[in-house]
Formats: structure tokens, C-alpha cells, sequence
């Protein structure tokens, strides 16, 4: 592993052509894999979690499992509802959408209780996550009607067309998101590089990288189905890691490069390069393949389609970063090597002499800024004024630096008092989806709409009449709980051993008054009822049931996820660095950047102050996805900078710099590009705040939020300042750090 880099480097850098061909054939054998073989998507048997999940299954075994409806509301354009037309035009709906093959049964039209909106509630056939694939023609039929009616407003909604539409504004806010962070992503690396063409290879590759994984997820989707997140997290860390890895490997190039100044061929210089930041590549993103592998161990097919994504991409990334990189290089060394060598030539005729001070300085090979060709700049050495300024603190008075910054993270972290996490539901969707402006007209018009709960019982066919009689028990009860409404309706199976009551309530799913009738259900009407039945299995579903139980399985599985992955943060800092006290320092630092990161969250998304800058309405919670994502993610990315920090101090500590020092060294040397990986991160992250799904915003934010507090707060003032005041004790338990003279090749292993 210690030389995969460096023989890799060295390849490319002496077949470049084939390196740089053999990877454009990657990527497109990649693609066109994933499109032959097609996209596996989770069914809604991977979804079924806890009680909920439980009564489901046994629902669908007597084939009473929940069918996905579609409703069509007719209602006045304005004053009161002309009747007779509307009965007219429901009827006319209705019969349109029995003839449509994709419609398993056609309810009677239904008139609101005040008589202003008649509802036609339309079923469909095959599972329920397929049905916004064969909305289309129901929405046909629905057009149509609306022509045929012109005098009144007639609507289509339902799970179907809300997921239809919600899919439709996915797509839109993504190409929204990447036309906000591409450029900005390019004006960045424009600024650290100054070169158009060197700022665009890290770009280039982030991007080829994300097409080659999207075509190998797919490949993936069939052994770990895809929730439909999957290009989601691609886009998301793809961008970051792929740009993040490319901005190491060039730093390092071009101090390899300033330092031979010219004495040295661009295949050294490369290969230079992968001796040090090629190795803390590989352990980077070795860390955040681990660290993200543990969301398998939450056993929801969600966080299991995000670590595949994830994982993909990153070794993607981190292959391009080996392989195709150190060939571009090479390539645009040698360029600049022409020129320069045309240059002396001239010069040497007499005929041109080097036009400014600048241009001598980079010919004898000076260590300021670099420009060799086409090749691009980059600071190459010293700390430079600001960054002296920045990290002064940590060296000179690493007490109080230390105890600031503790405080100022614990401060953040404060609001995480009053998390409150919930899982995001339908009446969390934006309402720029036409169907979910039509789902609130028809909630508002049919109240009793709102909610179904489903009672599921299974017992043996003899008990069916029991069982049937104590359900319409259970209903009597329901009916005469304010919490309720409507009447509840009993289906059996064709076997007699499956029975399902539906009963109504008149709120929205996320309210507490929805989900107090679920608890009355759980705990007091079903025990007392149904649950008395000797043998029969029993369970709640629906709605409010699993935005419920899923939160709770979450919480389940959370003290394992965490514990392995704090274990799996440590171990690889501490076999990367050969030190213990790195690595339960490494973990530490982690918390107080992820704890700081969620306060900041909560105070922004669970209150109502930033809804109108960054375009959301509060729903006064956090999805519940959110931290054990920021949790994995966080912890895997920030080895980046841990290991990049920490390699170049221990780099200085190798060639005899005392801890103390090398620490000023170390951060100071790499601040720069530390600094320019952060601004793309936090430019990829923060295009996600611009999404209109309100998890996708929070996830976006608090990754972003906490990208800036690792690469501002951690790195410059905490880590400096108790590296500072561990000194020596730092690299413990090892017998102590070797001092010896700087090597020629200035080489460290990490991993």
C-alpha cells in the first residue's frame, strides 16, 4: 500500500498518453456498463422498518396492502361551487379514468362536507413507488376533463404526482446547484492557481470521476438497491473530494518543482509529489471509504444507497488522483520545459531577454510564487504575512487559543439542547410542486383526508369472526376520540387470517395531534381490543406510523454507528501516524466540529428567522437523517485535512524540527491549499442550501457549516495549539520521532 502510489505515479509519468487514454476509457466503460445494466431501485419492501414495517408486510401478505391513489378535486374557480356541473364534472372524470389500463378501481365521487369541492379518489395498479412512473396518462385524462369543464378548476394530486413532481424539482434544483458551484468551484481554483488550464484539471477530473461513479453505481445498485439518492451524494462528494484531492497532489508538485528548481525532469517531480501527498491521498480517502461504510450498519436502505454512493465515488477519486493526475502533470511540465528551453535559446542568440524581475526569479528557481509555462502558481513556501498572523495565536499563547476555541464550539454546539428530529414527510414538500398545492385545497376541503391509520391483524382463520368483531370495537372507540374522524372502514382477506381497519384522522401527519392518535391506537385502544386475542399479531401502519418508527429505528441503531465509527476515526489516524494521542485527538476534534455544525443547524432551521434568507419554511425540527449523514460524512472528510496537516508536521519533526516548531511549519505550509479545498467544499455544499427539499437544504448547510469550522476553527487554532502544548508527547506511544537531516526526497509515510 506504502508504494502503490509512487509505482502508479511513476507509471503514468512515464506512459502518459496511456494513462490519460486508459482513463477516458474508464470512464466511458463505466457509463456504458451502468446504462446496460440499468439502475435497481429500492422497492417498498427495502422501506418497511419497526411496527410499521411489521403490519405492512402482513397487510401485503393478504394482499390489502396500501394501494397508491391518486385524487382529482373539482372546485369552483371562484364563488360559490355550481353543483350540478361539478357532480357533472366528477362523473365525467371518473368514467375517463376506469377506462385507463393503469387504474386498478374508481371510487364514487365524494362532496365535501361544506359543498364546495367534489373529490374522485382513483387507485392504481402495482407497487407504490412505481405509480409516479404511470401517473401520466391519469394526468391526461385529468386535462382533458379540465377542458371539457371549463367554467370550473379541476386537479389532480396524490402520492403518485406529489412524488412525480417532486422528483421533477430534484432535477431542476440540481442543475441549478451545478450551475452555482461549477463556476464558483472554477473561480476558486483560478485564484490558488492563477492558470486557466491548471484550474480547470482538478475540475475536469472531479467531473470525470463523478460520471465514471454514476455508471458504477448503477452496477452497484444491484447487489445494494439505489433509494434514489444515489446521484444526490455522487454530485455532492464527488465534487468535494475529487477537487480536495487534486488540490494536495498540485500543491505538493509545484514545491517539488520550486525546489529542484529545474534540476529535475517532470516525471521526478511527480513522483516526488506521490511519495508524500499521493500516499495521504490514498489514506484520506481509505478514511472515508471506512468511516462511511458504517452507515450500513444502520440497516435502512437510505444510508445504505448514500454509503454506496459515497464509497464509489471517493475510490473513484482517489483512482483519478493516481493515475490520470501525475500523467496530466507530466504532460504540462514537459510543455512548460519546452518553452523554457526555447527561452534560453533565444536568450543565449541575443534576441530576447527575460522582461521583468519576476520572470529571472522563477528562471534560478525562487520559492515565492511560481508560473513555469502553462503550468499555473501556487504558493510554494513559508507561511506568507496572513497566514503567520492566523496561526500565531496557537503558538504563542496555545492555552488560551485552545480554551476559546473549545468554548466558542461548545457555544455552537448549545442549541442541540432543543434538537427535535423527525422524519420528513409528505407535508414537508415545498409547495412551488403544483400537486402539493393542490394536496392542501383538498385536505382543506376533505379534512378527513388527512390521515389514515391502518390496524393490521393476523390470526388463524377460526378467529376471523373475533377478530372482525374487535376491530369494529376498536372503531366504536376511535370514533368517539376527537382525534378521529369519519367512519372506519374493515377489510379481510380472501383467507380470513389478514384483517385491516382504516380509520381517519383530521390532521396533518406531522402534528402532535396526529401523532397522539397513533399512541392512543398503540397503547390503549388496540391492547384493550384486538390485542386480547389469543395468537393474533397485531400492528399500526401508515403515515404518521412510519414517520414515527423510522426516527426510532434510527435512534436504535445510532449508539453502534457512532461507536464504530469513532473507533474506525481512531484507528486510522492512529495507524496512519503511528500515535495514540493522535487519534483519540483526531476524534475529539471531530465532535466539537460536528457537535458546532448541528447547534449551528438547529438555531437556523428549527427556528423561523432564516426562512427568508435561505428560502425555507420551518417545520421546527431537523430531518432525522441529517446528523448520523454529518456524523459519517464529517468524520471521513476531515481526514483529509488531518492527514495533509499533520503529514507536513510530521514531515518537519522527520528532518530534525522540533514538535513545537514543526507544528508553525506544518500549519503555515499548508494553510493555503487547506484553505482553497475548504472555499470548494463549502461552495459544493452550500449550493445544496439553494434545493427546495428541505432535508436536502439542511444536509447541504450543516456539511458546509461544518467544513468551515474544521478548516478555520479546528485546524488553525485547536489542533495547532494542542499539538503545541502536547509537543513530543504528541507522537506517543512511539519511542520518539527520528531526527535526522532533510532528505533529498522529503518522504513520509502515512497509512
Amino acid at each position: 500500500m506504502r508504494e502503490l502510489p509512487v509505482r502508479a505515479a511513476r507509471w503514468s509519468a512515464l506512459h502518459p498518453w496511456r494513462a490519460i487514454i486508459g482513463w477516458l476509457v474508464f470512464v466511458v466503460l463505466c457509463l456504458g456498463l451502468g446504462a446496460a445494466v440499468g439502475t435497481h431501485n429500492a422497492t417498498t419492501e427495502d422501506y418497511r422498518v419497526g411496527e410499521a414495517g411489521r403490519a405492512e408486510a402482513m397487510a401485503s401478505e393478504g394482499h390489502l396492502e396500501r394501494r397508491p391513489t391518486e385524487q382529482v378535486l373539482v372546485s369552483a374557480r371562484s364563488g360559490a361551487l355550481d353543483r350540478p356541473a361539478a357532480e357533472a364534472a366528477a362523473r365525467d372524470v371518473a368514467a375517463r379514468m376506469a377506462r385507463l389500463p393503469e387504474v386498478e378501481s374508481v371510487a364514487a365521487p365524494r362532496i365535501a362536507r361544506d359543498g364546495q369541492a367534489v373529490m374522485v379518489e382513483v387507485a392504481m395498479r402495482g407497487p407504490e413507488l412505481e405509480a409516479r412512473k404511470h401517473v401520466g396518462p391519469l394526468w391526461a385524462q385529468t386535462t382533458a376533463a379540465q377542458r371539457s369543464h371549463p367554467a370550473l378548476l379541476v386537479e389532480e394530486t396524490g402520492g403518485p404526482s406529489i412524488s412525480k413532481g417532486v422528483d421533477a424539482q430534484r432535477g431542476d434544483d440540481l442543475a441549478l446547484s451545478e450551475a452555482i458551484t461549477l463556476p464558483a468551484t472554477l473561480i476558486t481554483l483560478l485564484l490558488a492557481f492563477g492558470s486557466l488550464v491548471m484550474a480547470t484539471v482538478p475540475l475536469l477530473l472531479a467531473l470525470s470521476s463523478i460520471a465514471a461513479a454514476m455508471g458504477l453505481s448503477m452496477v452497484a445498485s444491484h447487489l445494494l438497491p439505489d433509494a434514489g439518492v444515489g446521484t444526490n451524494v455522487i454530485i455532492l462528494i464527488g465534487l468535494a473530494v475529487g477537487v480536495d484531492y487534486t488540490l494536495f497532489y498540485l500543491k505538493r508538485e509545484r514545491e517539488e518543482r520550486a525546489r529542484s528548481a529545474g534540476r529535475l525532469g517532470p516525471e521526478a517531480v511527480v513522483e516526488l509529489a506521490a511519495a508524500t501527498s499521493g500516499r495521504a491521498v490514498v489514506v484520506s480517502g481509505l478514511a472515508v471509504v471506512v468511516s462511511t461504510a458504517t452507515l450500513y450498519l444502520a440497516s435502512d436502505v437510505i444510508f445504505s444507497s448514500l454509503a454506496t454512493g459515497t464509497i464509489v465515488v471517493v475510490l473513484v477519486a482517489v483512482a483519478s488522483s493516481l493515475t490520470v493526475l501525475p500523467a496530466l502533470l507530466v504532460k504540462a511540465g514537459q510543455r512548460a520545459q519546452r518553452r523554457a528551453e526555447r527561452g534560453e535559446a533565444r536568450r543565449a542568440d541575443g534576441t530576447r531577454r527575460p522582461r521583468s524581475r519576476r520572470a529571472r526569479r522563477m528562471r534560478t528557481g525562487g520559492t515565492g510564487r511560481m508560473r513555469t509555462g502553462g503550468t499555473g502558481r501556487m504558493r510554494t513556501g513559508g507561511t506568507g504575512r496572513g497566514w503567520a498572523a492566523l496561526t500565531r495565536p496557537a503558538s504563542s499563547h496555545p492555552v488560551l487559543t485552545l480554551g476559546v476555541s473549545v468554548l466558542l464550539l461548545l457555544g455552537l454546539a448549545a442549541p442541540l439542547a432543543g434538537l427535535k428530529l423527525v422524519e420528513m414527510s409528505r407535508d414537508t414538500h415545498s409547495r412551488a410542486v403544483p400537486a402539493m398545492r393542490t394536496y392542501d385545497r383538498l385536505n382543506a376541503a376533505f379534512p378527513e383526508h388527512r390521515v389514515l391509520h391502518q390496524v393490521v391483524v393476523r390470526a388463524r382463520p377460526d378467529r376471523a369472526g373475533e377478530v372482525a368483531a374487535a376491530l369494529r370495537e376498536l372503531g366504536r372507540r376511535a370514533q368517539a376520540d376527537p382525534l378521529f374522524t369519519g367512519r372506519p372502514r374493515l377489510r379481510t382477506s380472501d383467507d380470513h387470517r389478514i384483517g385491516v381497519l382504516e380509520l381517519s384522522v383530521p390532521y396533518p401527519g406531522n402534528s402532535d395531534q396526529a401523532r397522539r392518535s397513533l399512541a392512543h391506537l398503540r397503547n390503549a385502544y388496540l391492547p384493550a381490543t384486538v390485542g386480547r386475542i389469543p395468537g393474533a399479531e397485531t400492528g399500526v401502519t401508515g403515515d404518521v406510523a412510519r414517520t414515527t418508527d423510522y426516527p426510532a429505528h434510527q435512534t436504535a441503531r445510532l449508539p453502534l454507528v457512532i461507536g464504530a465509527l469513532l473507533l474506525v476515526t481512531f484507528v486510522m489516524t492512529a495507524l496512519a501516524f503511528r500515535s495514540v494521542v493522535l487519534g483519540l485527538l483526531g476524534v475529539v476534534l471531530n465532535l466539537l466540529s460536528a457537535a458546532g455544525a448541528l447547534g449551528l443547524l438547529v438555531l437556523v432551521f428549527q427556528g423561523t428567522w432564516a426562512e427568508g434568507l435561505l428560502g425555507f419554511h420551518s417545520t421546527g425540527s431537523i430531518g432525522s437523517r441529517v446528523p448520523l449523514f454529518l456524523f459519517v460524512i464529517l468524520f471521513g472528510l476531515s481526514m483529509d485535512y488531518q492527514v495533509f496537516v499533520v503529514s507536513r508536521i510530521r514531515e518537519a519533526v522527520l528532518s530534525g524540527v522540533p514538535t513545537r516548531r514543526a507544528v508553525v511549519d506544518g500549519i503555515g505550509g499548508s494553510a493555503a491549499v487547506v484553505t482553497s479545498a475548504a472555499v470548494v467544499m463549502v461552495t459544493v455544499f452550500a449550493g445544496f442550501v439553494f434545493l427546495h427539499l428541505i432535508e436536502m437544504k439542511q444536509i447541504g448547510f450543516v456539511l458546509a457549516a461544518a467544513v468551515l469550522l474544521d478548516a478555520f476553527v479546528i485546524r488553525i487554532m485547536v489542533l495547532p495549539a494542542a499539538m503545541t502544548l502536547l509537543g513530543e508527547a504528541s507522537w506517543w506511544p512511539g519511542r520518539g520521532v527520528p531526527r535526522r537531516r532533510r532528505p533529498a526526497v522529503a518522504a513520509v509515510h502515512v497509512g
